[in-house]
Protein backbone atom coordinates (compact mmCIF):
# COMPACT_ATOMS: atom_id res chain seq x y z
CA UNK A 1 0.00 0.00 0.00
CA UNK A 2 1.29 3.53 -0.67
CA UNK A 3 0.89 6.25 2.41
CA UNK A 4 2.24 9.42 2.49
CA UNK A 5 4.21 9.60 5.71
CA UNK A 6 3.03 12.64 8.13
CA UNK A 7 6.27 12.30 10.48
CA UNK A 8 9.23 10.57 10.17
CA UNK A 9 9.40 6.99 10.58
CA UNK A 10 12.82 4.54 11.14
CA UNK A 11 13.56 2.55 9.11
CA UNK A 12 10.42 3.58 6.79
CA UNK A 13 11.19 6.89 5.56
CA UNK A 14 11.12 10.60 6.64
CA UNK A 15 8.50 13.11 6.13
CA UNK A 16 6.31 14.05 3.15
CA UNK A 17 8.18 11.04 1.45
CA UNK A 18 5.53 8.45 -0.48
CA UNK A 19 6.72 4.71 0.42
CA UNK A 20 5.09 1.47 -0.26
CA UNK A 21 4.60 -0.42 3.06
CA UNK A 22 2.30 -4.10 4.11
CA UNK A 23 -1.47 -3.04 4.23
CA UNK A 24 -1.51 -4.43 7.87
CA UNK A 25 1.24 -2.33 8.61
CA UNK A 26 -0.43 0.78 7.50
CA UNK A 27 -3.98 0.14 8.85
CA UNK A 28 -2.62 -1.32 12.21
CA UNK A 29 0.20 0.87 13.57
CA UNK A 30 0.57 3.87 10.80
CA UNK A 31 -2.95 5.35 10.79
CA UNK A 32 -4.11 5.14 14.38
CA UNK A 33 -0.96 6.61 15.53
CA UNK A 34 -1.59 9.68 12.52
CA UNK A 35 2.01 9.12 10.98
CA UNK A 36 0.64 8.31 7.42
CA UNK A 37 -2.31 9.05 5.08
CA UNK A 38 -2.88 7.06 2.35
CA UNK A 39 -1.18 8.07 -1.69
CA UNK A 40 -4.11 9.00 -3.39
CA UNK A 41 -4.02 11.29 -6.42
CA UNK A 42 -5.03 14.37 -4.40
CA UNK A 43 -2.72 13.83 -1.85
CA UNK A 44 0.24 13.30 -3.69
CA UNK A 45 -0.16 16.56 -5.23
CA UNK A 46 -1.07 18.36 -2.14
CA UNK A 47 1.83 17.21 -1.19
CA UNK A 48 4.12 18.81 -3.68
CA UNK A 49 2.82 21.89 -2.64
CA UNK A 50 3.66 20.94 0.82
CA UNK A 51 6.93 20.16 0.09
CA UNK A 52 7.68 23.94 -1.47
CA UNK A 53 6.63 25.36 1.42
CA UNK A 54 8.64 22.93 3.45
CA UNK A 55 11.53 23.93 1.32
CA UNK A 56 11.05 27.62 1.88
CA UNK A 57 11.22 26.98 5.60
CA UNK A 58 14.15 25.09 5.60
CA UNK A 59 16.33 27.65 3.57
CA UNK A 60 15.05 30.20 6.14
CA UNK A 61 16.07 28.12 9.09
CA UNK A 62 19.79 27.46 7.57
CA UNK A 63 20.72 30.85 6.60
CA UNK A 64 19.77 31.58 10.30
CA UNK A 65 21.71 28.46 11.41
CA UNK A 66 24.74 29.71 9.08
CA UNK A 67 24.49 33.39 11.22
CA UNK A 68 24.66 31.50 14.29
CA UNK A 69 27.31 29.53 13.12
CA UNK A 70 29.74 32.25 12.11
CA UNK A 71 28.76 34.30 15.43
CA UNK A 72 29.92 30.92 17.61
CA UNK A 73 32.36 29.37 15.69
CA UNK A 74 35.71 28.68 17.65
CA UNK A 75 33.89 30.83 20.39
CA UNK A 76 35.18 29.43 24.17
CA UNK A 77 32.79 28.55 26.99
CA UNK A 78 33.71 28.71 30.82
CA UNK A 79 32.16 26.47 33.26
CA UNK A 80 33.40 26.04 36.92
CA UNK A 81 33.08 22.86 38.32
CA UNK A 82 33.51 21.75 42.01
CA UNK A 83 36.51 18.94 42.07
CA UNK A 84 37.43 16.37 44.30
CA UNK A 85 40.76 14.76 44.56
CA UNK A 86 42.62 13.71 41.40
CA UNK A 87 41.46 17.01 39.50
CA UNK A 88 37.52 14.98 39.36
CA UNK A 89 34.73 16.76 39.13
CA UNK A 90 31.48 15.88 41.53
CA UNK A 91 29.59 14.63 38.88
CA UNK A 92 29.76 15.77 35.27
CA UNK A 93 28.91 18.26 32.55
CA UNK A 94 25.98 17.71 31.38
CA UNK A 95 24.60 18.61 27.62
CA UNK A 96 22.31 21.39 29.61
CA UNK A 97 25.19 22.83 31.53
CA UNK A 98 26.70 23.26 28.22
CA UNK A 99 23.58 24.98 26.91
CA UNK A 100 23.18 26.96 29.92
CA UNK A 101 26.53 28.23 29.46
CA UNK A 102 25.92 28.82 25.74
CA UNK A 103 23.35 30.96 26.75
CA UNK A 104 24.90 33.05 29.53
CA UNK A 105 28.31 33.96 27.78
CA UNK A 106 27.73 34.07 23.97
CA UNK A 107 23.90 35.11 23.76
CA UNK A 108 22.74 32.28 21.87
CA UNK A 109 19.62 29.32 22.94
CA UNK A 110 19.89 25.87 22.00
CA UNK A 111 18.13 22.99 22.43
CA UNK A 112 20.13 20.26 24.65
CA UNK A 113 19.77 17.49 21.43
CA UNK A 114 21.65 19.84 19.92
CA UNK A 115 25.13 19.57 21.55
CA UNK A 116 27.27 16.49 20.48
CA UNK A 117 29.03 15.14 23.23
CA UNK A 118 30.90 11.65 22.52
CA UNK A 119 32.10 10.76 26.12
CA UNK A 120 30.63 12.65 29.94
CA UNK A 121 33.28 15.34 30.91
CA UNK A 122 34.00 14.28 34.52
CA UNK A 123 37.78 16.05 34.44
CA UNK A 124 38.98 19.83 34.42
CA UNK A 125 40.53 20.57 31.26
CA UNK A 126 39.57 21.80 27.30
CA UNK A 127 37.06 20.22 25.72
CA UNK A 128 35.75 20.59 21.54
CA UNK A 129 32.21 20.36 21.61
CA UNK A 130 30.20 20.11 18.60
CA UNK A 131 26.86 22.10 17.72
CA UNK A 132 24.26 20.99 15.49
CA UNK A 133 22.87 23.47 14.40
CA UNK A 134 20.84 22.87 11.17
CA UNK A 135 21.04 19.44 9.57
CA UNK A 136 23.23 20.73 7.12
CA UNK A 137 25.00 23.41 9.66
CA UNK A 138 27.74 22.05 12.42
CA UNK A 139 29.88 24.48 14.75
CA UNK A 140 32.58 23.40 17.06
CA UNK A 141 33.08 25.48 20.53
CA UNK A 142 35.88 25.18 23.10
CA UNK A 143 34.70 24.64 26.32
CA UNK A 144 37.06 24.86 29.57
CA UNK A 145 35.57 23.13 32.82
CA UNK A 146 37.65 25.11 35.93
CA UNK A 147 38.43 24.77 39.47
CA UNK A 148 37.27 28.45 40.77
CA UNK A 149 38.84 27.79 44.20
CA UNK A 150 42.09 26.53 42.45
CA UNK A 151 44.31 29.55 42.91
CA UNK A 152 46.49 28.48 39.70
CA UNK A 153 43.19 29.01 37.18
CA UNK A 154 41.21 31.35 39.28
CA UNK A 155 38.70 32.75 36.52
CA UNK A 156 39.12 36.21 38.24
CA UNK A 157 39.51 37.95 34.60
CA UNK A 158 37.08 35.75 32.98
CA UNK A 159 34.72 37.16 35.77
CA UNK A 160 35.88 40.91 34.71
CA UNK A 161 35.12 40.13 31.10
CA UNK A 162 31.83 39.04 31.82
CA UNK A 163 31.05 41.90 33.99
CA UNK A 164 31.97 44.25 31.14
CA UNK A 165 30.43 42.78 28.26
CA UNK A 166 27.10 42.95 30.89
CA UNK A 167 27.39 46.31 31.37
CA UNK A 168 28.12 47.01 27.85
Amino acid sequence: MKVILKQSVPKVGKEGTVVNVADGFARNYLFPRGLAIVAEKKQIEALARQNLRIADRLAIAKKSAEADKARIQGATVKIAGQVGQEGRLFGAVTAQDIVDAIKDQLGLTLERKQIGIVQAIKRLGTFPIDLDLHREVDAVITLVVFDPAAPVAAPAPVVEDEETDEEA
